[in-house]
């Protein structure tokens, strides 16, 4: 498995903007009522998101280097699974080199050679190419799965659909 960057917002700012002002732009005056449904699923299935600690909508190109540079370390999905937690459970500040600094260590790199690398320009042209390509592939949101290079799933589904289209993938 590999994970890709795909950017659901590529027009903030590198700093990002706060996260109230993000909401109320794309779902109007008390747009946060929105993800009680996903709060309430979570709960049902042992996750407890803190929706309401996050501060910043984060302009995610660092998150991706970061990712990048797990993967070049052996540490990728360890990498996934800690930006997730830092952001949807603890409301980290994705957009914070310190922070993601920290997650990366969380998922077992260095933290003092993550920062650095998070400080340079290392794989920021390649995030954004490989960002630009899914969406001129009409990819448009996430989840989105690509099972063997030949078949595409859009959107969340049950494990049942996702495990089917695996099937079918590597049939000849």
């Amino acid at each position: 498995m590999r994970w890709l960057p795909f950017q659901l917002n590529p027009d903030l700012p590198s700093g990002g903007i706060p996260r109230r002002e993000y909401i109320e732009r794309k779902f109007g005056p008390g747009g946060a009522r929105n993800y009680s449904r996903i709060a309430g699923v979570g709960k049902e299935v042992g996750i407890d998101f803190a929706f309401d600690a996050i501060t910043v909508q984060p302009n995610t190109v660092d998150a991706h280097r970061l990712m990048q540079y797990g993967a070049r370390n052996g540490r990728e999905d360890a990498v996934a699974e800690s930006l997730f937690q830092g952001y949807f459970l603890e409301g980290a500040v994705l957009t914070d080199l310190d922070t993601l600094a920290e997650i990366g260590a969380r998922a077992g790199l260095d933290r003092e050679e993550v920062r650095a690398y998070l400080a340079s320009d290392e794989d920021r042209d390649l995030v954004l190419r490989t960002d630009l390509q899914a969406r001129q592939s009409g990819i448009g949101g996430v989840p989105f799965f690509i099972f063997n290079r030949k078949l595409a799933v859009s959107g969340a589904h049950e494990p049942e659909t996702l495990l089917e289209a695996m099937r079918e993938a590597v049939k000849d």
